[in-house]
């Protein structure tokens, strides 16, 4: 199970049911895995983990600051649900200081997002980011 989560302290570029679209075109491109479900999901991941049966939450580690939080989040889902482990998988050197920051940076500035994002991510975070471009021209007053 892929699962979607929004985070309260973020404001997402892209609402769920937009992220759930963009992961399920971007599996397809890799043979799109029979054995894959995506979700869309609410309130504690752990909770959610369990409801579904999951025995584990695999979660991605780019730098030592995710590190540092991932940790806090898998020792807080142990003293939920000790039945769920956490595993971590690290990212390859050329993504680890990839954030969805700096990719919306690049597109609203027109840059290559080839090595960054799956083509079924950078067509949709472009257009996105064209009309966030339009919107701060226009309240500068540039148009």
């Amino acid at each position: 199970v892929v699962l979607i989560m929004g985070n309260p302290r973020k404001t997402c570029l892209f609402n769920s049911e937009e992220r759930k679209q963009m992961v399920i075109d971007s599996l397809k491109s890799i043979g799109n895995p029979e054995n894959v479900t995506v979700m869309i999901g609410s309130g504690l991941t752990v909770e959610f983990a369990r409801k579904i049966g999951a025995a584990v939450i695999i979660r991605g580690i780019r730098a030592v600051s995710d590190y540092e939080y991932e940790l806090g989040q898998a020792t807080a889902n142990m003293m939920l649900a000790h039945e769920i482990e956490t595993a971590f998988l690290i990212a390859k050197p050329q993504y680890s200081f990839l954030s969805s920051s700096v990719c919306k940076e690049i597109a609203l500035n027109g840059g290559d997002l080839l090595n960054l994002v799956p083509p079924q991510v950078e067509g949709p975070l472009k257009e996105k980011m064209a009309k966030v471009a339009e919107n701060l021209k226009a309240a500068q007053g540039q148009i």
